[in-house]
């Protein structure tokens, strides 16, 4: 017996196509859904944990800050310690220093020279006197600028030259000067003095 299929096989057949295409495309659909979330996922936990990260790192800073500000004032106050114990100690100083002035001046006075006055302003001292010439001034100067380590930088302010009656009423020509000094510190003195006995040259001996 023969059998004839009289049903429209080829539309049955594109319609299974048409399923099974549809089919295949909404499991890729979903598989690329699962998988764009997944991505997703993973991306939103990287962001979080780099968040944390950036929370963390924020908040160490601001301690840092915290300790900087700390240092930077503790150092503030290290140096307000430090120029109060420089002050205490150049006060200290300062109260031998004209003791150490007498004391240089006589050392230093060459013969033929009188001071009639000496006047202290701050760190400096204007002395007044009389020279029998400018050549006994400029030996001052020099003394008073090369070896005393409790005076420095002699200038020479004025200098007018006159006459004096002398024993036997002749008349002495004669110069009257100013100059003035700058006096240096004790801290200052020692530290001179100790460079220039570091510095000082050796003389060889003769063979």
């Amino acid at each position: 017996m023969i059998l004839i299929n009289l049903l429209p096989h080829r539309e049955a057949a594109r319609k299974r196509q048409k399923e099974q295409f549809f089919t295949q495309l909404g499991l890729s659909a979903l598989l690329g859904g699962i998988i764009c979330g997944a991505v997703f996922s993973w991306y939103q936990g990287q962001i979080a944990t780099q968040q944390e990260r950036n929370s963390f790192l924020q908040s160490e800073i601001a301690k840092l800050d915290l300790e900087i500000k700390d240092i930077a004032s503790l150092q503030k106050e290290i140096a307000s310690l430090r120029a109060r114990q420089t002050a205490v100690e150049d006060l200290q100083g300062d109260r031998n220093l004209p003791v150490h002035l007498l004391d240089e001046l006589v050392a230093q006075l060459p013969d033929g020279i009188y001071l009639s006055s000496m006047k202290q302003e701050n760190q400096s001292v204007l002395l007044t006197g009389v020279a029998q010439s400018q050549e006994r001034v400029s030996e001052l100067l020099r003394n008073l600028g090369n070896n005393s380590p409790w005076l420095s930088r002699p200038e020479l302010v004025e200098i007018v030259a006159s006459n004096v009656a002398g024993p036997n009423k002749e008349q002495r020509r004669v110069s009257n000067f100013t100059i003035r000094v700058a006096l240096v510190r004790p801290s200052t003195a020692a530290t001179t003095a100790s460079g220039n006995a570091t510095t000082a040259p050796v003389v060889p001996g003769k063979v």
